[in-house]
């Protein structure tokens, strides 16, 4: 408690340029104005963790219980912030509080050495998270004991952050520090908007559950109670700890059943069902951090808006930092929910500086990799819960054959898909179950399942008995494009190209084939005489047993499905011509091959055929009926 003032103010200027330094960190460190309270706890932490090291030397220092106060007045529109932290004296206030530049825990971290720094635990850089009050505040007012000096020795510093600071000595009962702000009330132009809404409890404390939640020391507020007979909240007089006051990561692992991971999981993603899988580690080496991270079962709604907010919780020393730190996750994992615990980031780092930071590098590349460890396991140990997840998440979890690299291979290993005899397989089990012969992993893209099932381009390899895979996700066609093989084993996709089926027919096969070719040729390029340039080549094929033709594309051209993907979203797609391939045993082919007359017409009937069953667009249906019906009556 403040008594009273024992000395005359005495005017300061700031030693840093402060009204410079002030406008820098409203406008462009912090992102919302609410975090002024993240960082004032904070430091009411730092303070206490300073308090209670000292103590273990000096029991003299110690005391009272460590602890931080809330309390508001609404009608003088002021919020305090109390701590019985270790305190300042005038030479501190005059040190720490006159510059931004200048860190009182900084400094006090220069002090200590070996394991001494692990134990002090200490967080924030004091004066740069102590200025953001002014976001908030027009005038902020700081009372201060030091621990070890006499109540008459308390100073009191004020300041309206506009170049100049008071500071006088007056009487303070209780060792600490308490900051009263005196928020803001009008907005003119250019300024931090009005703040009165933090003269309200259940702002605050709500503010103090989403940023403070974690922090190891209670913070009380005045515990309200609802009174009938005045409809309304009045105060009891008792105090109420509204955080946890213990950071769940930094507890062993020993102590912490499920239903605390799952119980905390639910605090972070508000999502009714308990994950499908977490891992909790401490990370040592260069880079000293915590990690606690789940698998959901649910995917949000925006999941595949690549911009939307994501990413992990990032703390510094158990302070919260920011909701989405992308910088510590890859894209392709954005649906990971948790918290990760540096002990290496400054309290006050900025988007930008996660982006360049080396330590972030470190903690990204660690936690992808347990992230990954974490979706393998799961494969391995729990096939429902990996089905689950891969019918959520699959579809992203392929981009990252194409943004990492370093972990392309591992990603594939995770990938299923189905195929012409199996419901759901992987990689590595088609490799297991390939023909002796078979050199190449085969698969098809299309839009949908069924689609794919009944694709033309299928035939020849049912007909050998060779499996396909079949992907039908859009971002397949991406996926391709950068995961060119699997384990040395070139990745085909069979509506490209010649499709690789002649490394599995034997020699009389390939004579046979070889024949028809040599026969047929007129009649190819009479059909490519019809057909112009409609299409780029003509040519027969083994690939087809039931159908009279398919569209296929050269290697190294855009397929016709993702073609008509882009298409869809409204981006251009380059004119690629196709392929037409045509069946030398289907009835169609045959008459055609006896009735020369009627091949341009039947020429067209083919292309369109092949445009439907691919899942292509007519350019002409009417046109399309007309010789449909006319080949019915003919």
């Amino acid at each position: 408690m403040t008594t009273h003032t024992t000395t005359t103010p005495h005017t300061h200027v700031f030693q840093a340029e402060v009204k410079q330094l002030l406008n820098l960190m409203i406008h462009s460190l912090y992102s919302n104005k609410e975090i002024f309270l993240r960082e004032l706890i904070s430091n009411a932490s730092d303070a206490l963790d300073k308090r209670r090291f000292l103590a273990l030397s000096d029991a003299s220092l110690g005391g009272e219980e460590a602890r931080v106060r809330i309390t508001f007045d609404q009608e003088a529109r002021t919020l305090t912030i109390a701590d019985t932290g270790v305190g300042m004296d005038a030479d501190d206030a005059i040190a720490h509080l006159g510059t931004i530049a200048k860190s009182g825990t900084k400094e006090f971290f220069g002090k200590l050495s070996g394991d001494q720094q692990k134990d002090a635990g200490l967080i924030g850089q004091f004066g740069v998270g102590f200025y953001s009050a002014f976001i908030v505040a027009k005038n902020v007012v700081v009372r201060s004991r030091k621990a070890g000096k006499a109540s008459v020795d308390a100073i009191e510093w004020s300041s309206s952050g506009e170049g100049e600071y008071t500071l006088n000595t007056i009487t303070k009962t209780d060792v600490g520090t308490e900051i009263t702000l005196h928020l803001r009330t009008e907005a003119p132009e250019g300024e931090t908007p009005a703040s009165e809404e933090f003269a309200d409890r259940w702002k605050v404390s709500g503010l103090v559950k989403k940023y403070s939640d974690h922090v190891a020391f209670p913070i009380q507020m005045v515990k309200e109670d609802w009174d009938e007979k005045e409809s309304k909240f009045i105060t009891t007089g008792e105090w109420e700890t509204i955080n946890q006051a213990s950071s769940l990561w930094t507890r062993s692992k020993t102590e912490l059943t499920q239903d605390d991971y799952h119980s905390f999981y639910q605090s972070l993603s508000y999502d009714r069902e308990p994950p499908l899988a977490y891992t909790h580690n401490r990370v040592e080496g260069r880079s000293e951090y915590t990690q606690l991270l789940y698998l959901p079962a649910t995917a949000p709604f925006d999941l595949y808006e690549r911009d939307r907010a994501a990413g992990v919780k990032l703390y510094v020393k158990r302070v919260f930092i920011m909701d989405d730190a992308k910088a510590l996750m890859p894209s392709y994992l954005r649906f990971i929910k948790g918290v990760i615990d540096s002990n290496d980031l400054p309290l006050n780092v900025s988007r930008e500086l996660l982006q360049e930071s080396r330590d972030v590098k470190a903690i990204r590349e660690g936690s992808t990799k347990r992230v990954l460890s974490m979706i393998e396991d799961l494969a391995a140990n729990n096939t429902d819960a990996f089905t689950k997840f891969y019918a959520t998440f699959g579809a992203v979890l392929k981009e990252g054959t194409g943004e990492d690299f370093a972990n392309k291979d591992r990603i594939a290993k995770i990938l299923r898909f189905a195929s012409t005899t199996q419901d759901s397989t992987s990689f590595a089990d088609y490799v297991l179950r390939m023909k002796p012969e078979q050199t190449q992993i085969y698969v098809l893209t299309a839009d949908t399942l069924a689609a794919a099932k009944a694709s033309p381009q299928l035939e020849g390899f049912k007909k050998k008995s060779v499996e396909v895979l079949l992907l039908t996700d859009r971002v397949d066609e991406w996926m391709l494009s950068h995961l060119r093989d699997f384990e040395g084993k070139p990745i085909t996709n069979v509506t490209k190209g010649a499709a690789g089926l002649d490394s599995l027919q034997d020699e009389a096969e390939k004579a046979q084939a070889a024949k028809i070719a040599e026969n047929l040729k007129p009649l190819v390029e009479s059909i490519k005489a019809a057909l112009g340039d409609k299409v780029k080549e003509v040519r027969t094929t083994a690939r087809l047993t039931d159908s009279a033709a398919c569209l296929v594309v050269a290697d190294g051209e855009m397929s016709a499905h993702l073609a008509r993907m882009l298409k869809q979203a409204g981006q251009e797609a380059p004119d690629v011509k196709p392929i037409l391939e045509i069946n030398p045993e289907h009835a169609l082919v045959k008459r055609m091959q006896a009735k020369a007359d009627q091949v341009p017409a039947l020429a067209q009937l083919l292309l369109d055929h092949a445009t439907l069953a691919e899942g292509g667009q007519l350019e002409d249906p009417a046109g399309y009926v007309q010789r449909v019906n006319a080949l019915l009556l003919g």
